[in-house]
């Protein structure tokens, strides 16, 4: 006989079945690499043996771990140089790190925000900065995706009392796109509210730097709070807050997230300072990213397939059913080609879609394999539906 916890967990494994949304982890070997097309390596740093040895170097001088939070013992030397140049890069007086993108976010917002907090969020923005709004008890509203018109609607209906916090990504990690950041800075002076942006998918990607989509080109006036991760385009792992050095001592005092967190493994840290010295050091990264974009792009609209509109590495095809995503992507798969099935809720009804990652680490014999093997998943398709049709 089960007991309410057991049926509990079997109906709601039962729901999510029926419905099509079952996830599934894969292994992937360490030689899997070079055809993945799902992951956030943008810079193609994730597999460089400068970062693999110095996270070496930096556990053998510190240890393995960090051995409690930063503010019982876990702070160290390598985390305090790591957080000055996140501070430089992105052109801000101080930063902070965080283990994870999601805790920073959750950090913030429930650091930020409460119950006299109204805070209003682009609907497309990131599972964590939603989570962060709920966290802390502030009222959320949220506007439509891009739309400036009606975010500027929704904070002049708002009675003007209160904290206000406008929050967006930089880039949407489900479409590509890059947030209007000027347009957004605009919006919160007019109504005077703080700008957060996330910015985890445009940091060493986009900027002359860089420095994201924000970084220099949007002072600390605009975008008072800036946060990005290091898991991404710098290959390694965690996150950190950028802004005002009020800011980050608030976050310090009151960010239960960074607060009750062991601190980093040093080797972690001392492998994004490597990564920071390479993104200076080798610009040519971007450059060959873009190239790759560019073509990719060119290739695909060729290829007539269903590709949104997106300036940065995250390439997505809209196909739209949720079965037919998983079905391409099981064709990929046989091919050797991992890319991301991306089905509700992460994507709205009907915007099921294949995410294609691009990396500057891919070789011109990687886009060729891809272009070929959707270009034979578009033609499978139409054959299966010609011979469905009566």
């Amino acid at each position: 006989m089960q007991d309410a916890w057991s049926t509990y967990l079997a109906e709601r494994a039962a729901t999510q079945r029926h419905s099509g949304r079952w996830r599934r982890r894969r292994t992937h070997r360490a030689n899997d690499r070079r055809c993945d097309f799902a992951g956030n390596d943008y810079l193609g740093l994730a597999g460089d043996p400068r970062l693999a040895e110095a996270q070496a170097e930096g556990a053998r001088r510190y240890g393995a771990g960090a051995r409690a939070s930063h503010l019982v013992s876990g702070h160290l030397k390598v985390h305090e140089v790591l957080e000055q140049r996140l501070a430089a890069l992105t052109g801000r007086p101080a930063a902070l790190l965080f283990s994870t993108g999601y805790m920073a976010n959750l950090g913030t917002l429930q650091a930020l925000c409460d119950s006299n907090t109204r805070v209003f969020q682009d609907r497309l923005n990131h599972a964590s900065l939603i989570d962060g709004a709920r966290l802390a008890g502030a009222r959320s509203r949220r506007f439509h995706h891009g739309d400036l018109e009606d975010l500027d609607r929704l904070l002049t209906r708002t009675p003007g009392d209160g904290r206000r916090l406008v929050v967006s990504d930089g880039v949407f990690s489900m479409d590509g796109d890059v947030a209007d950041i000027d347009g957004l800075a605009a919006a919160s002076a007019r109504h005077g509210a703080w700008l957060m942006i996330d910015d985890a998918h445009g940091l060493g990607v986009l900027g002359e730097q860089g420095d994201g989509c924000v970084g220099h080109a949007h002072g600390i006036e605009q975008v008072p709070v800036l946060v990005g991760t290091l898991g991404k385009a710098l290959g390694s792992a965690g996150a950190f807050v950028a802004g005002s050095e009020r800011l980050i001592e608030h976050l310090i005092q009151f960010s239960r997230p960074y607060v009750y967190t062991t601190a980093q493994p040093p080797g972690v840290a001392a492998a994004t300072l490597k990564a920071l010295e390479l993104l200076e050091a080798e610009p040519e990264r971007r450059d060959r990213l873009r190239t790759l974009i560019r073509r990719f792009r060119t290739e695909a609209t060729t290829l007539g397939l269903p590709l949104a509109a997106s300036p940065t590495p995250i390439q997505p095809l809209v196909l739209g059913d949720s079965q037919q995503v998983m079905t391409w992507a099981a064709w990929l798969a046989e091919r050797g080609l991992s890319v991301g099935a991306i089905r509700e809720p992460t994507v709205p009804p009907g915007q099921a879609r294949l995410r294609i990652t691009l990396s500057a680490a891919h070789t011109d014999a990687d886009l060729d394999t891809l272009l070929e093997a959707l270009a034979a998943c578009e033609a499978q398709d139409a054959l299966m539906s010609r011979k469905a049709s009566p």
